[in-house]
């Protein structure tokens, strides 16, 4: 049966969807001021493990993420570069694609921008004021918590220690209440701005992620993922605003990723511990060993990030690696040995009963390499038998279709950007390789150049400018 751990009940759970074979997700998705980094991809990436297996499962998916592209950080970032706010968070939302593409994310059914729903954010917000959750105050519009009873259920906080200059949002405007949020924020001068009949601004970042999910799955649907971090206020104050309107439970189950470290320190510039994807590859680390290190550890605990971590995870794929290059290439005797067979079927039960247990990929992983480890010793004593060969091969296929870090059947070379890159994230890239290559970074634009190659794109550099084709 399968279960997850629900932060509103603050337990395990089996999990039945509202519509049988089908389930409806939201997942918060990158603020694109910047390069999302190491800490954002353990969560996309336990996220992609959660639909892959809800997929595997049987389920049809129904998959949103947004992309906020209009906040504090967007806004300030872009007037810092001279850039628009579209120009400016264009391309980071590329990036993230070409990211995404590399670490084998899958791409969910929407994926939507913040600043395409301005229209039905001014709606909402005007629902709420017709309800008496919302007013104004110095231009801007505030949710008035005390009238939302059930506030601090996702979070368990208690709302009454709350005081003046707590961080209750990130943004300092007048309120009623320390406690209240902002849900439109009055224009400032050198920000964007949309007109609304109550006067012009632009969102609070809390109210967007609700009006998205709302939209697309609905008053109420069946999961919510993001961060540990952004329980509260975010999550917590989309469930106030969404239920305030619509006054029907807003997410059934809501499932969070705990925090990354890197050695063992929470991840800051400052400390010299903060990593980009883009980084690790200029160091010459592959896709596929950062994205298992980053699925190895269960979601729901702390992951830490070190370097001889990232090695082992590049070792244990290469044993996965050598075990699946055996299997296809030996040469076993006839027949086929029962006791054999028999070990991979329950290696396939251990690991979907570890996935059903709240996702638990630790154990998913080890099912898997104690079969490897059992089948490599077979071999070598001559017990297995070229019959054992199919039953063993769709073990692997079968982890991999969560995991997504082994070769395909068709190529036994590693393929790190998953031969699907688009003509956008093939420019994106090349776009990158040219200004590593002008601030004489030589070594990131020749991992550019590589990468490419891995996904069957050659590049030719000439006085016009660098072409490409596929191969």
């Amino acid at each position: 049966m399968l279960c997850f751990y629900n932060t509103l009940t603050g337990k395990k759970e089996p999990f039945s969807s509202l519509e049988q074979g089908r389930v409806s997700m939201y997942t918060c998705g990158p603020t694109v001021y910047a390069y999302s980094h190491l800490g954002n991809f353990r969560t996309f990436i336990s996220q992609d493990i959660l639909r892959r297996y809800l997929k595997y499962k049987g389920f049809r998916l129904n998959h949103v993420m947004n992309y906020t592209d209009v906040d504090d950080k967007t806004i300030q970032n872009a007037n810092k570069s001279g850039l628009g706010l579209k120009s400016y968070t264009n391309q980071f939302i590329e990036a993230f694609k070409v990211d995404c593409s590399l670490l084998k994310i899958q791409t969910p059914e929407k994926v939507v921008r913040a600043t395409d729903h301005i229209h039905d954010m001014a709606k909402m917000v005007e629902g709420l004021i017709l309800k008496g959750y919302a007013y104004h105050k110095e231009n801007s519009t505030y949710f008035r918590i005390s009238n939302f009873k059930t506030y601090g259920r996702l979070s368990r906080i208690n709302i009454s220690g709350i005081k003046s200059g707590a961080r209750v949002d990130q943004d300092e405007y007048e309120k009623e209440n320390p406690r209240d949020f902002v849900l439109w924020k009055a224009s400032k001068p050198g920000e964007p701005e949309w007109p609304t009949s109550f006067g012009p601004g632009r969102p609070g970042w809390h109210l967007e992620c609700s009006v998205m999910a709302m939209k697309y799955l609905g008053e109420s649907f069946d999961i919510h993922s993001g961060g540990t971090d952004l329980i509260f206020p975010h999550h917590e104050n989309e469930i106030a605003q969404s239920e305030a309107l619509t006054g029907k439970p807003f997410v059934r189950y809501w499932i969070h990723v705990e925090h990354l470290l890197v050695e063992g320190k929470k991840m800051a510039k400052s400390g010299g511990n903060f990593h980009t994807l883009r980084d690790l590859l200029d160091k010459g680390h592959r896709p596929s060993a950062i994205r298992y290190l980053l699925a190895s550890v269960p979601y729901r605990k702390q992951l830490n990030f070190t370097f001889d971590a990232l090695h082992q995870a590049k070792q244990s794929i290469e044993r996965l690696q050598n075990f699946q290059y055996r299997l296809r290439k030996e040469n076993f005797k006839q027949g086929k040995d029962s006791g054999i067979t028999a070990r991979a079927k329950m290696a396939k039960k251990e690991f979907e009963e570890a996935l059903d247990d709240d996702l638990n990929t630790a154990r998913a992983s080890a099912a898997i390499f104690d079969l490897v480890r059992e089948g490599n010793a077979s071999m070598d004593k001559g017990f297995f038998r070229k019959g054992n060969i199919p039953d063993y091969l769709e073990v692997l296929k079968i982890w991999d279709r969560i995991f997504a870090v082994l070769p395909s059947a068709a190529s036994f070379q590693e393929s790190e950007q998953g031969q699907s890159l688009t003509d956008p994230q093939i420019n994106t890239l090349i776009e990158d390789r040219n200004k590593a290559r002008k601030t004489r970074n030589f070594t990131r634009a020749d991992q550019v150049r590589k990468d490419l190659e891995l996904a069957g794109v050659t590049i030719e550099d000439t006085k016009a400018g660098t072409r490409w084709k596929r191969k």
